[in-house]
């Protein structure tokens, strides 16, 4: 393949690469934690008083004995040190969706000069990184530097090995000298408590006498893209936007659909097996990977966790995602578009409640009719996301998510439920007045008597849906690939905490008044349906018909960008739903609106600056070296008599001139500044600077359909997609 040199040179690196050799398989059981303080590992090295004091915190939710703290700090240290630990960090979570550490040594100088491993209860349970240097949405002023971190005892503490050496990691919360949570666990964890004194009491009032703590759990499906690092560094907007701001789509994308499990490259399963066994070391419980539906895309997909270790996980699985890319000469990438035309990126956040003595609350059973626990909580599901569906909608709004959201690869911006054709029926008896029963499973004769006989589901699943049963769990799709988890979990953990109190009350008051219980779990769940069934949708979440019906005869909210959505977060219902469940304070949320809203504008204004870089720099220069060649060619054609056709240098010409015309004009409309409001701005631009940098994109593509492929600059996705 031709090319000018540094795609040359890197199509060569490539194709000559030693590739890594495949590592000898390791046994499970040798591999796993063993990177991890389990509680195995704590009883191991603790005294029996003080483990049992540790473990009821950690199981229970009993608050943390203070005392126990440096016998801990010590068990833990020499934990660490066996492992060839010689610093320790508190790991935090900040409002950036990337992770956050601050990394001291296990070290103690005496009054002698020599030095001691030290590791006190007091640096274990609490540190100081600085509160104003991370994003805080104006909690914490420039001069205002104190912020703490704060051990999170519910997350196993772990081991970071890299080639420089091993860290113990200590997961923490985050928070201000005031106080306010400046970090995505401390409301991840709020929510979780709200949620389950509000799943407590219901289950109480459903005649439940030994209820045992209620917890959220996740499971998060992550794609990702894969390219080689020789491609990736010769792409400015792939290092410094996560994706291409130009590139004309390949002949050959994704249209035969043979990369969707098909068989994974031989390099990327050396990648993928080198990340699994890192990842079992951390105890994070890989479970299934395949490839995805674009060339180059991929998932891994975990077990499901307790919803703040998973959201811990998640952001190590990321991490390690990334690293050891970077040892296999590859790049990952988590944006949700890095790619235009093909499948984007994204991480469904499978989620359910429940605990050890009541099991799974969202697990219908054979005959989900008469399951009043699980119709109670799936109600309350149906009211939350039909209340506050557009807060579901702006904790996924981000400038990148907005390539996908809406797109006929992901859901649309609207937000509803799939419960799937047996429980619709069900909630539309509820509907109607009269249970009568619900559809059974049912069984599959393939026709061919080597097969088995297989089980068939009462409903069928909905990959257009935002917001969709899927069995036992609802499966939100709408997250975006490079988010954090807690954000969706957050929201959806405090709207059913608000969607239960709403049911203990109401079931509190029918109760008082002599109506029986299940009378009158009946009634209010007619209520709920009467009242919020509008939220619930079947069907094909791409139609045309969908989308006017869901907003003008259903009433529902089509945000189509994250310019529309973020506002949500400062409407007075959603101050009042955070405040009343003591999840995020007023201040606390209009911090993340204005970090949000920041994020958003800064990510457009990075893309818009690389466009106008890149055209000047990059494009443009090619295209006027491709025009002085074809023109001095056929200026000798002439000489020698030859009648050239001048229509392909006319068409260059005048994509190059349009291309700039556009780049003068972004050039100048990035200039304004003056805005009255972050909802102004981001407005103007969604409206404005998008679609100038996609119209400058349409002259360079075009252009590099034109241009001699020797003098193209950038990497192809021809190149990127399909050379491994």
């Amino acid at each position: 393949m031709s090319g000018n040199e540094s795609r040359v040179q890197a199509v060569y690196q490539i194709t000559n690469r030693e590739p890594l050799p495949p590592k000898a398989p390791k046994k499970l059981e040798d591999l796993w934690a063993t990177d991890v303080f389990t509680l195995s590992k704590m009883q191991e090295y603790l005294p029996k008083s003080i483990f049992k004091s540790l473990k009821n915190t950690i199981q229970s939710g009993e608050q943390l004995d203070s005392s126990v703290a440096d016998v801990v700090a010590v068990a833990m240290k020499d934990w660490a040190i066996s492992k060839g630990a010689l610093y320790y960090a508190h790991v935090f979570y900040p409002l950036t969706n990337a992770t956050a550490e601050k990394h001291d040594g296990f070290i103690s100088v005496q009054s002698d000069g020599s030095v001691i491993s030290e590791f006190s209860g007091k640096v274990l349970v609490q540190g100081e990184p600085d509160g104003s240097s991370f994003p805080n949405g104006g909690i914490r002023s420039t001069f205002e530097a104190r912020g703490y971190t704060a051990w999170d005892v519910t997350s196993p503490a772990f081991i970071m090995e890299t080639d420089n050496g091993s860290t113990l990691c200590i997961p923490t919360v985050f928070v201000s000298w005031t106080g306010e949570a400046l970090d995505k666990k401390t409301p991840l964890l709020r929510s979780n408590a709200a949620m389950n004194k509000a799943a407590t009491k219901v289950l109480k009032l459903l005649g439940n006498t030994n209820v045992a703590p209620v917890n959220s759990s996740c499971g998060a499906e992550q794609e990702y893209f894969l390219i080689d690092a020789n491609f990736a560094n010769s792409r400015p907007d792939l290092l410094l936007a996560g994706r291409t701001l130009f590139g004309k789509p390949s002949a050959k994308g994704q249209q035969f659909d043979d990369h969707y499990f098909g068989a994974i490259p031989e390099r990327v399963q050396v990648y993928m097996q080198d990340v699994e066994e890192r990842l079992y070391r951390l105890g994070i419980p890989a479970k299934t990977r395949h490839n995805e539906v674009a060339p180059g895309q991929f998932e891994i997909a975990p077990f499901f966790e307790a919803a703040n270790v998973a959201t811990d996980h998640q952001q190590l699985l990321m991490t390690v995602l990334r690293n050891t890319a970077k040892k296999h000469g590859l790049v990952c990438l988590f944006h949700e578009k890095p790619f235009a035309g093909i499948n984007g990126s994204g991480k469904h956040v499978n989620w359910s409640v429940g605990n050890p003595t009541q099991g799974n609350l969202l697990d219908p059973g054979d005959t989900p009719h008469s399951n009043a626990q699980f119709l109670v909580f799936c109600g309350a599901v149906i009211r939350g996301v039909h209340k506050y569906g557009t807060l579901l909608r702006a904790v996924v709004a981000t400038a990148s998510n907005d390539h996908r959201l809406g797109a006929n690869e992901a859901p649309p911006a609207i937000i509803s439920v799939y419960l799937g054709s047996q429980l619709e029926d069900v909630f539309e008896q509820i509907r109607q007045g009269e249970v009568k029963g619900s559809k059974c499973k049912g069984v599959m004769n393939i026709g061919v008597d080597t097969l088995p006989v297989l089980a068939k589901d009462p409903g069928d699943r909905n990959r257009t849906s935002p917001f969709a049963f899927t069995g036992n769990r609802f499966e939100f799709r709408a997250v975006g690939s490079g988010q954090s988890v807690a954000g969706p979990l957050v929201a959806m953990n405090t709207i059913l905490a608000d969607s239960l109190n709403w049911m203990a009350d109401k079931l509190e008051s029918e109760l008082a008044a002599g109506t029986e219980l299940n009378s009158a779990i009946h009634k209010i769940l007619k209520e709920v349906m009467d009242e919020h069934g509008a939220v619930v949708f079947n069907g094909n979440g791409y139609s045309k018909e969908w989308h006017q019906m869901a907003v003008e005869e259903r009433g529902l909210a089509n945000l189509r960008t994250a310019a529309d959505a973020l506002p949500v977060l400062q409407q007075e219902h959603i101050e009042e739903l955070f405040n009343k469940m003591g999840v995020l304070s007023p201040v606390e949320l209009a911090s993340r609106f204005e970090t949000y809203s920041e994020q958003y504008i800064k990510s457009i204004e990075v893309e818009a600056k690389l466009v106008i870089s890149m055209a000047k720099t990059s494009i443009y220069p090619a295209a006027t070296r491709y025009l002085s060649e074809l023109s001095n060619t056929i200026l000798g054609l002439k000489e020698l008599g030859l009648d050239f056709d001048t229509e392909s240098i006319e068409k260059v010409a005048s994509l190059t001139k349009s291309m700039m015309d556009l780049v003068s004009k972004l050039s100048l409309a990035l200039s304004q500044h003056d805005f009255d409001s972050p909802e102004e701005h981001m407005q103007y631009l969604a409206k404005t600077i998008r679609p100038l940098m996609d119209s400058v994109r349409e002259y360079v593509d075009a252009l590099e359909g034109e241009i001699a492929d020797d003098l193209w600059p950038l990497p192809t996705y021809q190149e990127m997609l399909f050379i491994k």
